[in-house]
């Protein structure tokens, strides 16, 4: 029997808010556990990933999200930004590619650039509203990075990151990951901002209960906006 992935690991979404709030916190505020785990993307894979996904003998979970609980995250992500000081500016997501953003981001891990692309790509989308599914948002993205513009750009077309994106899918589902931010340490799993606490102190032995995040310790959150994981439970998102 295989040995059990130990890897204290962090599945992040660039679609969606609650990861941005997670990500924000872990790198503002434990910069030291953010360098020392590991890194999964988790994304809604369009219909070319999903078969690619089901051959591969994987799967992803949809569930669909009711008006009135669109509204209550509208309402739940301007109340935890206002918390933390942030001012959220919210994208229109149009027909959007998930692959566009994350197959980039593979790109640019391959660059030795991974860390800078996502916390570029999370201020392009959840502070300057921009459209990160837009090829063209993405090319500008690489620019500033010094990366190819063209590979990160036309990722989703690149068809050895979308075998390598199928690779990223499976892991999900190996793992069991239903929504976003999902953390996991050995054992245990933590689904959700209000999570994160947990999950720190799991990575670095720190007394349980003791909070190591500042508001997201307490502070409730729920599914994005859109398709995407299940989103039954309040503490996190798809």
């Amino acid at each position: 029997m295989p040995r059990r992935d130990r890897t204290p690991r962090f599945y992040f979404s660039l679609r969606s808010p609650y990861s941005w709030l997670a990500y924000r916190q872990l790198r503002d505020e434990h910069p030291e556990v953010a360098d020392a785990i590991t890194w999964r993307p988790f994304w809604e894979p369009d219909a070319r990933s999903l078969l690619m996904l089901e051959k591969a003998g994987g799967g992803f979970p949809y569930v669909g999200m009711s008006r009135a609980k669109h509204l209550y995250i509208l309402q739940d992500v301007r109340r935890l930004c206002h918390e933390r000081g942030l001012q959220p500016a919210w994208p229109v997501d149009r027909d959007p590619v998930w692959e566009v953003p994350h197959l980039a981001h593979l790109a640019a891990v391959d660059e030795g650039k991974g860390p800078e692309f996502i916390e570029r790509v999370y201020r392009a989308r959840w502070e300057e509203g921009r459209d990160i599914c837009a090829p063209a948002t993405i090319a500008e993205v690489a620019a500033e990075l010094g990366l190819p513009e063209d590979r990160l750009a036309g990722a989703a077309d690149d068809d050895g990151l979308r075998e390598r994106g199928v690779e990223a899918l499976s892991r999900v589902d190996a793992d069991g990951v239903f929504g976003v931010p999902f953390f996991i340490h050995g054992f245990h799993k933590f689904w959700g901002v209000d999570r994160l606490a947990p999950f720190i102190a799991s990575v670095t032995g720190a007394a349980p209960g003791r909070s190591a995040t500042g508001p997201s310790a307490t502070a409730p959150s729920a599914a994005a906006p859109g398709r995407g994981g299940d989103q039954g439970h309040a503490g996190g998102c798809g």
